[in-house]
C-alpha cells in the first residue's frame, strides 16, 4: 500500500534468530498524532474540514477498493491525524459495541455476501457523526442496531428483501411495521445541501445502490478540494497466499521469512489508511 491516505508499512522486526524461538513480531507505522474519534470530542467541526477528512478518506477507499481489499472495519478510532489536518486509515481494533454503529446492515445481520460498499456505508456513518457530533446509528444490540438505521432509511422495499440470502432476515423485515424513509435534509438541517446530497447516496440500505468510493469523489461537495491526479488506484493485489490452507507451522515459517526479507519502502513519506 503506498498511498498518502492509506497507512503503509515502515519497517517489521523481530528480536529472534531463531525460528524455533519465534513468537513476536513488531510492525513500525508512521505516527499520526490523533484520530478522528477524539478529535470529534475536542471540538465540532465545520464544515469545509468534514470535507477535507472525508475527501481523504474516500481516496483512500478508491485506492484499497482498486486493489481488490475492503477494509470491513472503518471507524472514527481507527482513522488517523496528524496537526496538518491530513488523514491515514489504520486498523486498530476498539469494542464491538463502537464498531457495529458504524458497521453496514448486510454485515452486521449476515444478510447477503458483502462487497466494498460496506465501507462506504461506513464513511456515510462517520461522516453524519462529523456533521451532527454524535453518532448518527447507536444501536444496543444488533437487531437495535437494525432498528435504529430503518427509523432513518426506512424498511427495504419487497424487492431488496427476495435478494437477502438469508431465509430468517426475509422473515424478519416482512413481520416488522413499515417506517417511510426520514428526510435527511431534516435530521441535517444545518448541512449544505451538497453534503447532504452525499449522505443519501451513501446510507442505502440496498448495498448495489450505494455510490463507490470513486464516484463519490465526482460528487459537487468535494469539488473545493478535488486533485484527480492524487486519486490514484493500486496494483492488483495477491491474495493467493492469503486464501491458502496450511498448517501452523508452516505460517509460522512463512511470516518469519517475510519479516527476515522485508526492505523498508526508499520514500517513508509516501506511506499512508
Amino acid at each position: 500500500m503506498k498511498h498518502e491516505n492509506v497507512i503503509g508499512l515502515l519497517d517489521v522486526f523481530t528480536a529472534e534468530i531463531a525460528l524455533d524461538r519465534f513468537k513476536d513480531f513488531y510492525l513500525v507505522m508512521p505516527y499520526m498524532g490523533t484520530d478522528l474519534g477524539k478529535l470529534m470530542k475536542l471540538e465540532r467541526l465545520t464544515e469545509d474540514r468534514v470535507q477535507f477528512l472525508v475527501y481523504q478518506m474516500l481516496r483512500g477507499l478508491k485506492y484499497i477498493h482498486s486493489a481488490g481489499i475492503v477494509h470491513r472495519d472503518l471507524k472514527p478510532g481507527n482513522l488517523a491525524i496528524n496537526p496538518d489536518c491530513e488523514l491515514k486509515a489504520d486498523t486498530e481494533m476498539t469494542g464491538y459495541v463502537v464498531t457495529r454503529w458504524y458497521r453496514a446492515p448486510e454485515v452486521i445481520l449476515n444478510w447477503m455476501h458483502y462487497t466494498q460498499t460496506v465501507d462506504i456505508w461506513s464513511a456515510g456513518c462517520i461522516m453524519a457523526e462529523m456533521l451532527l457530533g454524535k453518532p448518527l446509528f447507536k444501536g444496543n444490540d444488533h437487531l437495535d442496531q437494525l432498528r435504529e438505521i430503518m427509523k432513518i432509511t426506512g424498511t427495504p422495499a419487497p424487492e431488496f428483501v427476495t435478494k437477502l440470502q438469508s431465509q430468517d432476515a426475509r422473515s424478519y423485515l416482512r413481520s416488522i411495521p413499515k417506517v417511510p424513509k426520514k428526510d435527511l435534509h431534516t435530521i441535517f438541517s444545518k448541512a449544505s445541501p451538497d453534503a447532504v446530497s452525499v449522505l443519501e447516496k451513501m446510507l442505502l440500505l440496498d448495498p448495489e445502490e450505494r455510490v463507490s468510493a470513486s464516484e463519490s469523489l465526482e460528487l459537487p461537495f468535494f469539488s473545493e478540494f478535488r486533485d484527480t491526479d492524487e486519486e490514484t488506484e493500486a496494483q492488483p493485489y495477491d491474495q493467493t497466499m492469503d486464501n491458502t490452507d496450511l498448517p501452523l507451522d508452516q505460517w509460522k515459517r512463512n511470516t518469519f521469512t517475510e519479516i527476515l526479507t522485508f526492505r523498508p519502502p526508499k520514500d517513508s513519506r509516501e506511506t499512508t489508511l
